[in-house]
């Protein structure tokens, strides 16, 4: 299969958008054309990787990691993802717990597949290859774990000072020699702007085999378009219903993964996105004009994204704002929403989530009387709340007991440099690492 730039510039193959991760006209790449799959395909597929390797095997065609696949699905999907019934007054509801891998997050899944890939791809011969990672909070850590110690690989995470939480502050900065993390005095926006425009400049590219590790990198969204299809598969095959997903969203990236399976033919009902008080997306579907702007901080910190990637992706492969609207919903949730809808979690619930979940939550209970049920709903948990314990503890009045793979990681000891938010400095500090 051959991957376009969604500015224009292609083909490629699988493996160099992999490897090149943002197009050389800093678009993004997107296959050709979508496979299109019939509930049928996926009769025998009875786990997540049985699933992920039927969906995925075209997107391989014409790679060199084809014959590795059924490998790198067992590195990708070495932890459950359970789909978990909730109480919810006689409706059908559940939370796809996405945060039981090594971080405690949903960026383990595209993380670990990306890692796996380009672990295969590269040689000895190779010039070490750099992979750029801005962060909101998640993604560096998810990335620094996949990569961390592999040979031939270094990994520069890029993360707001101040702006994420001290538990994902250290597991950003708490890795090998081969993870640089660097402190940036700005926002993510700033530092997502930093990793495109040093992937654009061609005396840094020249200097450094660069690839990225963030959303942009189409090998994070395959693998993510997995669990939605097994999710829905399961779903589906137990109560004949699509079921709708309401997803936490920030850079657009876990989004898009889903919408790109129901874009497959995979029995996904609606869509609809929770976002934080960074309104660009809400706004874009109500003004149809796409006005990106500075990202505000709020308590769902690794969705305080101003400028989301990934909308270039879904405008080019569904649509304007007109038709995205008939397609997909939206809500902007605010903190004193995200901390209600804590507190009702716990109480409804019987357990934590974190504020990114909570967002999701929180978008259910809003849903009109129709539309809540006429569908099944699936709303998706995209961190373990005991990364964001400075929140969510005082909110629920007790602990949030960490789990194993966290505890182990804040025992390690961190380290990171602090950097300007431009392009000189981040070229300094990448040199002198």
């Amino acid at each position: 299969m051959q991957y376009f730039s969604t500015r224009g510039d292609g083909p490629v193959n699988l493996d160099d958008a992999l490897r090149k991760g943002i197009a050389d006209d800093g678009g993004l790449f997107l296959p050709q054309h979508l496979p299109s799959f019939e509930l049928a395909d996926f009769d025998d597929a009875k786990s997540i990787p049985e699933v992920a390797e039927i969906l995925l095997r075209p997107f391989f065609e014409g790679s060199l990691l084809k014959e590795h696949l059924d490998a790198v699905l067992s590195e990708t999907f070495s932890f459950p993802i359970p789909a978990t019934p909730l109480p919810a007054a006689g409706r059908e509801l559940a939370l796809l717990e996405l945060y039981h891998g090594p971080t405690a997050a949903f960026k383990d899944v595209g993380a670990a597949f990306l890692a796996a890939c380009l672990s295969r791809l590269e040689s000895d011969e190779d010039a070490p290859l750099t992979i750029l990672v801005a962060t909101s909070g998640d993604t560096g850590g998810a990335v620094a774990a996949a990569f961390d110690g592999r040979p031939g690989m270094r990994v520069v995470v890029l993360f707001p000072d101040g702006r994420v939480s001290d538990r994902q502050a250290h597991q950003l900065c708490c890795w090998s020699d081969n993870v640089v993390s660097l402190k940036v005095q700005g926002s993510f926006d700033d530092c997502q702007a930093m990793v495109k425009a040093a992937m654009a400049d061609p005396e840094l590219c020249a200097a450094h085999r660069f690839s990225s590790a963030n959303s942009i990198n189409i090998g994070r969204l395959l693998p993510q378009s997995t669990y939605y299809a097994d999710a829905s598969l399961r779903h589906y095959r137990r109560t004949g219903k699509k079921p709708g997903f309401i997803i936490p969203t920030g850079n657009l990236g876990n989004a898009f993964a889903c919408i790109m399976a129901r874009e497959m033919g995979l029995p996904i009902g609606p869509v609809i996105l929770a976002t934080n008080a960074n309104r660009t997306i809400a706004d874009y579907f109500e003004t149809l004009e796409w006005l990106p702007r500075a990202s505000l901080q709020t308590l769902a910190s690794a969705m305080d994204v101003g400028d989301p990637s990934n909308m270039e992706r879904l405008r080019k492969l569904v649509g304007e704002a007109d038709v995205l609207r008939e397609q997909i919903g939206v809500l902007s949730v605010s903190d004193a929403e995200i901390e209600a809808s804590i507190r009702k979690d716990f109480r409804e619930f019987g357990f934590a989530t974190c504020p990114h979940t909570a967002t999701a939550t929180h978008t259910w209970r809003q849903l009109d009387g129709e539309m809540a049920s006429a569908h099944d709903w699936i709303v998706v948990g995209t961190a373990h709340p005991a990364k964001f314990e400075t929140i969510v503890e005082p909110i629920i009045g007790t602990t949030v007991p960490l789990p194993p793979e966290l505890e182990e990681i804040l025992a390690r000891p961190a380290r990171a440099i602090t950097i300007k938010p431009d392009l000189e400095s981040l070229a300094s500090a990448i040199g002198d690492a």
